[in-house]
């Protein structure tokens, strides 16, 4: 803008010093008209001649403001190139941010459109994935299903294959000791009554042995019939042991007849947190013994026992060990 200015003040004042020297021009160029004119109407052509010699120095003069013009527009035209030069230099400049400027823009909107793509990427392929992960969750759900009804159909089928073979299944023969269990019902029945006994069975698992179970109130006198039976006569008592079910406690008595050569087990539930029953030493004195054994490490206790004590484990020790519930006093023994 300063250059510019500069420009228009020098065009001024070269303007204002063509017009004075024109006008100064033009009052010589008249005084100097006057002045031939006069000459040449009084000097002879002598004068005359030599006056137009004297009149050089005008045209010098004249040419030298011509040569000045000249210099002056030479100069104002170049100052006006070098200042269009430094416009176009400072436009091209401009156009060139401009560009640089588009260009910055033009690859931060690709970078950023790549950017996106590849988010857009990565998360199509994430969904992919967790589209692909819940496709096998429920691939294996739906061979778990399968898996499960194809078990519970060949568990049930094969309940229904061993129902048909239990139902074709012969019927088991009779335990050859089923007779005495008969004879020892028949006999107790009609001389203590039916509700002595809460069962009765043979026992597949111990030699066919024909069981009595007694009810806690009955257990001592079953027993004393047992021995003292004309037809029974189990005098000798072979083992007796108890046992902790959790729910209950049990005794376990086993006779034998010589007399008859024949075997029954008899036995009775207890209660658990008291286990009480009568001591059948007074019947079989062979008792003794395996009674203290199942009061040392059961707990049960015996009425009418001679001597109770306790044959492993001494008096103070605490607790019975072959019961559920047994927890060690000292873990370390």
């Amino acid at each position: 803008m300063s250059d510019e200015k500069d420009l228009q003040q020098l065009k001024k004042e070269a303007a204002e010093r063509a017009k004075r020297l024109a006008r100064e021009r033009m009052v010589a160029k008249e005084q100097a008209e006057k002045t031939s004119k006069e000459d040449t109407a009084e000097l002879p052509l002598e004068k005359l001649s030599s006056h137009e010699e004297e009149g050089k120095p005008i045209s010098e003069e004249r040419d030298a403001l011509e040569l000045a013009k000249q210099k002056a527009a030479a100069a104002a035209k170049a100052k006006a190139a070098a200042l269009a030069k430094q416009q176009g230099d400072g436009s091209d400049h401009e156009q060139d941010l401009a560009k640089e400027k588009a260009k910055a823009i033009a690859a931060a909107k690709a970078k950023a459109a790549a950017a996106a793509k590849a988010k857009a990427a990565a998360l199509a392929k994430q969904q992919g994935d967790g589209s692909d992960h819940e496709q096998d969750l429920a691939k294996e759900k739906a061979k778990a299903i399968a898996a499960a009804k194809a078990k519970a159909a060949a568990a049930a089928k094969a309940k229904a294959a061993a129902g048909a073979a239990e139902t074709a299944k012969p019927e088991e023969t009779p335990s050859p000791n089923q007779p005495l269990l008969d004879k020892y019902i028949k006999v107790i029945h009609e001389h203590l009554g039916e509700d002595v006994l809460e069962a009765a069975y043979i026992n597949r698992l111990s030699k066919d042995v024909p069981t009595l179970v007694a009810k806690r109130t009955t257990y001592y006198k079953v027993a004393q019939f047992l021995k003292y039976n004309e037809q029974l006569g189990f005098d000798y008592l072979s083992e007796l042991h108890g046992t902790d079910f959790g729910t209950h406690m049990e005794v376990y008595v086993h006779l034998y007849s010589y007399k008859n050569d024949q075997p029954v087990a008899l036995k009775v539930k207890l209660d658990r947190d008291h286990p009480e029953i009568e001591s059948l030493v007074p019947l079989w004195p062979g008792a003794n013994w395996p009674e203290c054994e199942a009061y040392d490490l059961l707990g049960i206790r015996f009425q009418g026992h001679p001597n109770l004590i306790r044959i492993f484990l001494g008096e103070n020790w605490v607790g019975h060990p072959l019961r559920k519930d047994y927890e060690p006093y000292d873990v370390e023994v």
